[in-house]
């Protein structure tokens, strides 16, 4: 594996895709379960969430908290690392809706 040449490349490694920077904003506002997330995130099959998800936690990203209950719960939330990574992605935020308009139009 090759050493990352700048911090861009390093964020870029880890929310790189479609959905990954979609779940992190989703899990914004606290924990979530798979269903919820999958509700919010509209568009994303079960299969690849359950892919993205794995992909975060094995970064650090999200925590994954299983519940030994019946019937069994799974909550995700921002780790630390998450959290300072959602912060980042916020201008980018709000960079796309003030060009949201021009950008659809260049689609």
């Amino acid at each position: 594996m090759r050493p990352y040449t700048c911090g861009l490349d390093a964020a870029a490694d880890v929310i790189g895709g479609k959905w990954k920077p979609r779940i992190l904003w989703a899990l914004h506002h606290g924990p979530m379960r798979f269903g919820e997330l999958r509700r919010e995130i509209s568009g994303v099959t079960e299969k690849m969430l359950i892919q993205q998800l794995r992909e975060l936690e094995s970064r650090a990203i999200v925590h994954r908290e299983v519940f030994h209950q019946v019937p069994p719960k799974v909550e995700y939330s921002l780790t630390g690392l998450g959290v300072s990574l959602n912060a980042a992605l916020m201008p980018l935020d709000y960079w796309g809706a003030e060009h949201m308009a021009e950008l659809e139009s260049t689609r």
